[in-house]
């Protein structure tokens, strides 16, 4: 990219909103020009408003520590500084859905982070590998707004990634019924061992609202375009558990899936192996190479091992063997917070700068 695209991070001081901040430092086609977050952090140097409060081992890119931050609520203000916004608020759904609409009004396109969007009908809600052409909606969307360039796109969220990419390839054989358990890290509730010291020698069984997305948002992944909208698909039937374990980063999935021709484990591995995305054919910045990495080893992967895979983009796959009650079982492992969460968004603008819906203002 000739000119590098100006973003800011709305919700920069929280967990996710960090994360971002750091995958942007040096960042190759986006300047990180602004950040918002509160009230109560406005106004205040970014290094000091999240001072006793970092979370990632790096310390705050030197590039960001000196920006001051403004109020998210102020629209007009950041917008009048960027080309395009990543959003990670802490705050209600609705309040969430009109502060991202209201932006997208401004001009200025969002992709968000945040759960508030991602059943509006003409918002994509992607994973780059699986889902680039849902992008084609943007153009529906943007007449809803009355927008020229201002729009909304989401990624789903992070109990996905670590099995859905997985399934992807395998969508010619007919996947009909898919079990599936999640085992989510701390940070996922945006938390770390030192701020929920409960969670230390714990489980907990129970993330609220986490199965239901599991569930049903694979569906609007594999749904099509229609009359300016996106009609999910009918199946496959998804069953989800998801659990929060004494991890500080990493979700790990259990799958059990079901197909109407089974295919052979030659070509589940082949498919896996053959498997690339857009991001991958158009050698984006932040696409991992290869997206799926199968280890052979019967106790791979590992969460403490294998979470940074592809700097924490690529999706590690693991113990394919039959199932005997479905067909075929594996597991799967995603960095929450980077493919998961911001890396994820990352990738998605990335995406959506090479195709032309993201521009300099």
């Amino acid at each position: 990219m000739r000119n590098k695209l100006k973003v800011g991070v709305l919700g920069a001081t929280g967990m996710v909103g960090q994360r971002f901040v750091s995958l942007l430092e040096g960042h190759p086609w986006f300047d990180l020009t602004a950040v918002a977050a509160s009230a109560s952090s406005a106004g205040k140097s970014y290094a000091d408003a999240v001072a006793g409060r970092w979370t990632l081992p790096a310390p705050v890119p030197a590039a960001a520590a000196g920006l001051r931050v403004g109020n998210a609520s102020d629209i007009r203000a950041i917008a009048d500084q960027v080309d395009f916004v990543f959003c990670a608020v802490d705050m209600p759904k609705d309040a969430t859905a009109r502060l991202e609409e209201d932006y997208a009004r401004a001009e200025t396109p969002v992709v968000s982070n945040n759960s508030a969007h991602r059943w509006t009908a003409d918002v994509p809600m992607m994973i780059p590998e699986l889902n680039a052409d849902h992008a084609a909606v943007i153009e529906a969307q943007r007449r809803r707004l009355g927008t020229r360039r201002g729009f909304i796109t989401v990624k789903p969220n992070c109990s996905l990634q670590s099995y859905v990419p997985a399934i992807h390839p395998l969508l010619g054989f007919g996947p009909t019924k898919i079990i599936v358990s999640t085992y989510q890290a701390l940070s996922g509730a945006g938390k770390t061992f030192e701020s929920w010291p409960e969670m230390i020698d714990n489980v907990i069984p129970f993330i609220g609202g986490e199965e239901e997305k599991s569930e049903t948002e694979p569906l609007k992944i594999w749904g099509t375009l229609s009359g300016g909208k996106i009609e999910k698909a009918t199946g496959p039937v998804i069953s989800a558990q998801c659990y929060r374990v004494p991890v500080s980063d990493g979700h790990m999935a259990a799958v059990s899936v079901a197909f109407e021709r089974k295919p052979a484990r030659d070509q589940i591995l082949s498919a896996w192996k053959e498997f690339a995305g857009r991001p991958q054919q158009l050698a984006l910045p932040s696409a991992p190479r290869p997206f799926l990495h199968y280890f052979e080893d019967n106790d791979r992967p590992q969460t403490r091992l294998d979470r940074d895979a592809g700097r924490g983009q690529a999706i590690t796959l693991g113990r394919l063997r039959p199932d005997p009650i479905f067909d075929w079982r594996f597991v799967g492992l995603s960095h929450n917070t980077v493919r998961g969460a911001a890396g994820g968004g990352v990738l998605t603008a990335e995406l959506l700068a090479s195709d032309g819906y993201l521009a300099a203002k």
